[in-house]
């Protein structure tokens, strides 16, 4: 199946989850959330997939549910009153790590923003112990933030500094030392759905932007395999 574009019919179903979110709703209108997100996703992955591998020839890009599709079910031990997401969100990831700690192509949408981003979003402590390490080396430091100074230039966001205190090994006299205060790193672009997200035009739109993060993704990358070392 070609991709020709996220339907529109799908951001009105999801708008329409936020007045209904049930799992009784759900469930009497699983043939339209088939038809109107899964399909498209599943196929937007396979197109997207094709596109990345001219970057990373063994991206993961799997149109699969807890592959690069997430779950339409949040977890049912935090969300008791909303059980189902209204943002859909799509992975596509290098290495062999758990997908959310490996450094990947992400992007999600609703109504209301559609967020491309590259990288990791969130450090577990063992990744994070790792990145400390890692950037204890200066050169990794200037590398690192050369390329975040480079893709802020280009018109893309970086996350703020999640700790305001310096962790130990660490002081502000120090090269780039604000890069220790992270835990996560990744950049971004978001804008709200338009005509090009209707179309198939969004793929080369992300493509755009994920080739341009792809120095980026590649630090990060080398950081998983330190990690996994």
């Amino acid at each position: 199946m070609i991709f020709t574009g996220f339907p529109n019919e799908g951001i009105t179903f999801l708008d329409e989850i936020l007045i209904n979110n049930s799992k009784e709703w759900f469930e009497s209108n699983k043939e339209r959330h088939q038809k109107l997100i899964v399909t498209p996703n599943k196929t937007f992955v396979q197109e997207m997939g094709e596109h990345l591998q001219i970057l990373i020839p063994t991206i993961h890009a799997i149109p699969k549910v807890n592959k690069s599709l997430f779950r339409i079910y949040r977890d049912a031990r935090f969300h008791l009153a909303e059980p189902i997401k209204t943002r859909i969100g799509i992975i596509f990831w290098q290495g062999d790590g758990h997908r959310m700690q490996s450094s990947s192509f992400y992007m999600h949408y609703d109504s209301q923003e559609v967020f491309i981003a590259s990288g990791i979003r969130n450090f577990k402590p063992a990744l994070l112990s790792t990145y400390r390490e890692y950037i204890q080396d200066e050169s990794k430091r200037i590398l690192l933030h050369t390329i975040l100074q480079d893709l802020k230039e280009k018109g893309y966001s970086i996350p703020e500094p999640h700790y305001k205190r310096y962790p130990l090994g660490f002081e502000a006299s120090q090269t780039h030392s604000y890069l220790s205060l992270y835990n996560a790193m990744f950049a971004y672009s978001s804008f709200k759905p338009t005509k090009i997200f209707y179309s198939s035009q969004i793929v080369d739109t992300c493509f755009t932007i994920y080739k341009d993060m792809f120095d980026l993704h590649q630090w990060v990358y080398e950081l998983t395999l330190k990690s996994k070392n």
